[in-house]
């Protein structure tokens, strides 16, 4: 397990990157000017009023928005005014500024943005879809993030990460669950965020996507091998599965009414430990534990079934003798 990540911020150039095309962002300002500030919170600000001067509770790490409100204001002001204000503004360490509807950016604001490195960017973007659209994406970009030592895959519909120690099998349950038809998450390392503070979507890196290792072959291309289908890019995480070696385990529930859960970012998912041994099928047994995860999703526990029809049948028979 690798510690979460604290306080995450993002840069305006990494912003740029992963959102322009979504967010139909254009820069208006030199290449690479501001794109090294941070943007600090997750959410975005419309600067109405330190455009008048009130600086008292200026959101100043958030990215600015001007629309048609803002812009009119700016009209309405002289030459030398429009440079006094943006250039109050522009000191207080913003990350950036953006103008919504395409609007035609005053001279004097580029200028100032310039004097203090700031980018500047225009999209045709009503301004509170824009608003709306970058806080979303804001929103993804700050998620808490963690990573886990385990393989994840996507089984019907429930994601499912597999851990377990070195050389339990793991790499092999995977495998037989892809040939299966399945699709590989990610491999050995599975990062997580935490989104909404209700859903952990879990990943893998770029650099290890579509590939696995199995010892005794290696690195193997599963795209290549099983189809383009047998990866996916990201997963929500239902389900934890540990495998153990059968000695390992003290005491081996063979009812399942005890539920028990995994932890991640302060959000605790359904986790089932599997005894392992030679000749039990791994993959079978984690594919099952998936469906029945899923049956519980959607209020079928089959073990609390099971035992209120028990205690059924001992309390019928209590009453004819």
């Amino acid at each position: 397990m690798i510690s979460p990540e604290k306080h995450p911020t993002i840069t305006v150039g990494e912003f740029y990157t992963r959102h322009s095309e979504s967010l139909q962002m254009k820069v208006l300002t030199d290449d690479g000017v501001g794109f090294q500030r941070r943007i600090r919170e997750p959410t975005v600000n419309r600067p109405g009023l330190a455009l008048c001067g009130f600086f008292s509770y200026f959101a100043d790490k958030r990215i600015q928005v001007l629309g048609s409100a803002e812009l009119s204001y700016l009209k309405s002001l002289t030459e030398k005014e429009i440079r006094q204000r943006c250039a109050a503004m522009c000191q207080r360490h913003i990350p950036c500024i953006i103008f919504a509807r395409q609007y035609r950016v005053p001279d004097e604001v580029l200028a100032v943005a310039k004097e203090n490195g700031i980018a500047v960017f225009s999209t045709p973007m009503v301004t509170m879809r824009f608003i709306n659209a970058a806080t979303l994406a804001l929103e993804y970009d700050f998620a808490p993030r963690k990573s886990e030592y385990g393989s994840m895959v996507d089984i019907q519909g429930m994601g499912v990460m597999i851990r377990g120690s070195s050389g339990i099998g793991k790499s092999e349950c995977v495998i037989g669950l892809i040939e299966r038809g399945y699709s590989l998450v990610a491999d050995d390392m599975t990062h997580f965020r935490a989104i909404e503070g209700r859903n952990l979507m879990g990943t893998s890196s770029e650099l290890t996507r579509n590939y696995m290792e199995v010892r005794g072959l290696g690195v193997i291309n599963v795209t290549a091998i099983f189809g383009i289908s047998a990866v996916r890019r990201e997963k929500r995480l239902d389900l934890v599965v540990t495998l153990k070696e059968w000695n390992e385990i003290a005491e081996i529930d063979r009812t399942g009414l005890e539920s028990e859960y995994y932890e991640i970012l302060d959000l605790f998912t359904p986790h089932v430990t599997i005894p392992v041994r030679p000749g039990r099928d791994i993959a079978r047994l984690v594919e099952v534990a998936a469906m029945d995860q899923k049956l519980k999703s959607v209020g079928h526990n089959s073990a609390m079934e099971f035992n209120e029809r028990l205690l059924a049948s001992m309390q019928k028979k209590k009453k004819e003798s």
